[in-house]
C-alpha cells in the first residue's frame, strides 16, 4: 500500500474516493440536521440512534474519522507535490490563473479552513457527547439532543463561523466534487448530468446548513 501511494495518480484516486465518501456522509448529516428544524422529536430520535447504535459508534464512526484524515492528508501531500512541480517551471511560462479558476487553485486554503471548522465541530458536539457517555457516565436521554444543538448556536460569533465555513465548503465542493468523478475516470454520456448535479449539490447542501444555523440562532429556546 505504501508503495502504491507513492504514485501521484494513486494519491489522487485515494483523495477522490475519500472525498466521495465524505460527500455521502455530508448529505446524510444534512438530512438529520434538517429534522432539527422540521421535527425536533425526529431529530432527537435519529441523533440518539446515531449516538448509541454499536454499528455506528464502533464501525462507521472510526471509518468516518479515517476518511477525514486520509482526505486532508492526501490533499496537503498533493499540494506540496504540485508546488514543487510548479517551482521547476519558469515563472514566465506558468500562468495558473489562465487555465484554472481561483477556487481550483486554492483548494488547499478552503480545505484548511474546513479542517479547522471540523475541529470546532468536534469540540462543540463530538467531545461533549464522548464526555457525557464515557466520562460522566450519564444515563441515556433520548430527548436532550435538540435543546443542546440549538444552544450551541446561541452565540453570534459561533453562528458566523459556521456560516463562513459552509460558504468555503461550497467553494471546495464546487470544484472538488466534480473533480472526484474525473479522477475516477468517469467520462460517458452521463458526465454532463453528473457535473450539473455536483454543482447543484455544492450550493444546496452548504446553503441548507447555513439556513439551519441561522434558524437556530434566531429561534432560541427560552431559558
Amino acid at each position: 500500500m505504501s508503495v502504491l501511494l507513492k504514485s501521484s495518480l494513486a494519491r489522487k484516486v485515494v483523495m477522490a474516493l475519500s472525498g466521495l465518501f465524505l460527500v455521502f456522509f455530508l448529505g446524510q448529516h444534512f438530512v438529520i440536521n434538517l429534522t432539527s428544524v422540521i421535527d425536533p422529536d425526529t431529530f432527537n430520535s435519529w441523533s440518539h440512534f446515531m449516538g448509541y447504535n454499536p454499528l455506528v459508534q464502533y464501525l462507521l464512526q472510526p471509518i468516518l474519522i479515517s476518511g477525514v484524515l486520509i482526505h486532508f492528508i492526501m490533499g496537503f501531500v498533493l499540494e506540496i507535490q504540485n508546488r514543487a512541480a510548479r517551482g521547476s517551471v519558469k515563472y514566465a511560462s506558468y500562468k495558473g490563473s489562465a487555465n484554472a479558476s481561483w477556487v481550483s487553485r486554492n483548494m488547499i486554503i478552503s480545505g484548511a479552513v474546513i479542517l479547522a471548522f471540523l475541529g470546532l465541530h468536534f469540540y462543540d458536539f463530538w467531545l461533549p457527547e464522548m464526555a457525557y457517555k464515557y466520562i460522566e457516565s450519564k444515563p441515556e436521554d433520548a430527548t436532550r439532543y435538540h435543546e443542546e444543538t440549538v444552544h450551541k448556536f446561541e452565540p453570534f460569533w459561533r453562528t458566523v463561523l459556521y456560516v463562513i465555513s459552509f460558504i468555503l465548503l461550497a467553494m471546495h465542493l464546487w470544484h472538488g466534487f466534480a473533480s472526484s468523478f474525473q479522477t475516477m475516470g468517469v467520462n460517458n454520456k452521463y458526465s454532463s448530468a453528473i457535473k450539473k448535479f455536483t454543482k447543484l449539490y455544492a450550493i444546496a447542501i452548504p446553503a441548507g446548513f447555513i439556513l439551519i444555523a441561522l434558524y437556530h440562532h434566531f429561534n432560541q429556546i427560552p431559558h
